[in-house]
């Protein structure tokens, strides 16, 4: 019983806080109710006011704080003042997931450039500038742990993905060097590299067809797409104590998609 009691406390977030951005829906939404759910008060962060509000609502119900924030990413003075109400709410930051996204899915020669700017400042510079300001925090405390959520497309290449894989690969090149950075301050930073999942992030939904699925199902090892709550043990994983020795690097989630 001992053991077993120890090995619980390494998946254990009580008292933990934790800003999940992106939070307002798909894998980020089931994140941050995952977080909760191993007993982190979470900062739900999301444009979208309204769908983090009924995030916030579902935390409670899991017996767990939550405060919900209107924030772009992508602007600094937003990213300022989403820190600025966390510690004035609970007074520190535990755990911060970069999780907000966007894609558009085109041939590299149809890309505008304000397409390419769109996903680089909400796929990259926002994972920055929120890493950059948590981490400040982090350092003063002496400890915390940054997750970023990266995709298989960081790592190899998937067509009709040139400003989203960009984005995906300078993350993990963002995390390692922070990694490297912070790890003597007691900041810990790592990735999650999805594959295919059930969720269909935002932009990506014209592509959603049969020819599509039958060749994700042939190409994953598992022969399907990941379910969202499948994302919730490598994040609780990489935010907790069971990773204490874990960082800088990129962890992926993929049913063996990047194995074959």
């Amino acid at each position: 019983m001992k053991g077993t009691n120890t090995m619980s406390k390494l998946f254990d977030l009580s008292g933990k806080i934790a800003i999940v951005t992106g939070a307002g829906r798909g894998l980020g939404k089931t994140i941050a109710l995952g977080l909760a759910q191993h007993g982190a008060d979470v900062v739900a962060v999301s444009r979208t006011l309204t769908e983090v509000e009924k995030v916030a609502a579902e935390v409670g119900t899991l017996g767990r704080k939550a405060l919900a924030l209107k924030v772009d990413t992508s602007a600094k003075a937003e990213v300022d003042r989403m820190v600025a109400r966390t510690l004035e709410t609970w007074g520190r930051v535990d755990v911060l997931v970069n999780n907000a996204g966007i894609d558009i899915i085109k041939p590299a020669v149809h890309y505008t450039e304000a397409e390419w700017d769109q996903i680089i400042d909400i796929n990259l510079k926002g994972y920055f500038l929120c890493a950059q300001a948590v981490g400040r925090e982090m350092i003063r405390q002496g400890r915390g742990s940054i997750v970023m959520n990266s995709s298989i497309a960081g790592s190899i290449g998937v067509k009709w993905l040139v400003p989203y894989a960009s984005a995906k690969g300078g993350v993990n090149q963002l995390a390692r060097t922070l990694a490297v950075e912070w790890a003597k301050s007691g900041v810990r930073v790592n990735v999650f590299a999805p594959g295919y999942f059930e969720n269909v992030m935002q932009g990506a939904e014209l592509i959603h067809n049969e020819e599509k699925e039958r060749h994700i199902r042939e190409w994953t090892a598992m022969g399907r797409r990941g379910r969202a709550e499948e994302l919730v043990g490598p994040v609780v994983f990489l935010a907790a104590d069971a990773s204490s020795y874990v960082t800088g690097q990129i962890l992926m989630v993929d049913g063996g998609w990047t194995a074959a």
